[in-house]
């Protein structure tokens, strides 16, 4: 009996050595560099609170988020409001995110946005070009949308419209060292890019959008609700308070030249900690 008391005794102490933890949360990423790292962003925000997080490839976040393949999934606020409601008018940051909560699907919600970082589309123009046109604001190039010959990153995509003006097509280009050459020889007169795309010719001006005439782009992480808890969901709204364009443009640099997206996005939150 005694022997079998030990033995059972060693079974226990088995099964608890090696009892499984919370489950990894599988946040949601695209191929696209950008997309990993601001997946990777999310998942380092979850770790950082305790929670096992990791990053999975998928061709559509959103779509495996339905699924169950993902529970989270990160994004633009503009984009996403874009698929869920393609004739919606919301142009402002705050705009687009309340819109975009009125018509998540049902069983997903919205995590905070980063009211300091967002990547939405942006011109491009020479300083001669601002001089001609009679500002440094895309209002600018609204009133002078007759002259507006355009370009943008292949398989990219950009605004149709600006207020009033129907831009004309904009020429393609493989990449933004050959985009930004042909605006400063002249090829074209304004260039799409976005707020924090590294890199930009400093002696370029990228044009402010005071009155929202292009849709806003801020980073929001939608998830499965009810599936993570109020630790986990204050995890991801954590980043929307210490996440800045600057920063996020930084990280996007590093992970041009190379570097790793996941060990970039820990860096990042080693140097800014969440909930400081």
């Amino acid at each position: 009996m005694r022997r079998l008391a030990v033995a059972l005794l060693a079974l226990i102490v088995v099964g608890c050595g090696t009892r499984a933890g919370p489950p990894s949360i599988a946040v949601g990423a695209t191929s696209d560099p950008e997309s990993k790292l601001v997946a990777h962003i999310y998942a380092a925000a979850l770790r950082f609170y305790g929670s096992p997080a990791h990053v999975k490839s998928v061709s559509d976040p959103v779509g495996e988020l339905d699924s169950g393949g993902v529970r989270v999934a990160p994004g633009f606020t503009g984009q996403l409001l874009h698929r869920f409601d393609p004739d919606a008018t919301a142009r402002s940051d705050a705009q687009v995110y309340r819109t975009l909560l009125s018509v998540l699907p049902e069983g997903v919600a919205a995590s905070d946005y980063t009211t300091a970082a967002e990547d939405k589309p942006a011109i491009a123009v020479t300083e001669q070009t601002a001089a001609a046109w009679g500002g440094r604001d895309v209002t600018a190039v609204a009133r002078n949308c007759a002259k507006v010959t355009a370009g943008v990153l292949q398989n990219a995509s950009s605004p149709a419209r600006l207020g009033q003006c129907a831009l004309p097509k904009p020429r393609q280009f493989p990449d933004h060292t050959s985009l930004f050459a042909a605006l400063q020889a002249g090829q074209i007169n304004a260039a799409w890019t976005s707020d924090a795309t590294p890199n930009i010719p400093t002696e370029l001006v990228v044009l402010s959008d005071k009155t929202a005439l292009i849709p806003a782009e801020n980073l929001v992480a939608l998830y499965r609700r009810n599936e993570l808890d109020e630790q986990q969901v204050l995890a991801l709204n954590e980043v929307a308070g210490v996440l800045d364009t600057g920063s996020f443009t930084d990280m996007r640099r590093q992970v041009a030249e190379g570097k790793d997206p996941g060990q970039v996005a820990d860096a990042w939150l080693d140097a800014h900690p969440l909930g400081r």
